[in-house]
């Protein structure tokens, strides 16, 4: 149930980077925009899925590309 809830978040907040990447033109926000919307399908457990998803967030404000 939980697990369910954070995948849509991610995949809500991937989205926005990925028109945030496209409108801009930046490639970082916009591959983290597509690996946030795709990667719940890919992992399991609720804990996993909040990291990987904080990190994904993060690499942007990190790395500017």
């Amino acid at each position: 149930m939980y697990a369910f809830f954070w995948a849509f978040m991610f995949g809500a907040v991937g989205l926005g980077y990925f028109v945030y990447g496209k409108r801009q033109e930046l490639l970082v926000p916009l591959v983290c925009g597509i690996v946030l919307m795709i990667y719940p399908y890919f992992v399991s457990g609720t804990v996993t899925i909040v990291l990987v998803g904080i990190v994904l967030m993060a690499i942007p404000f990190y790395w500017k590309g």
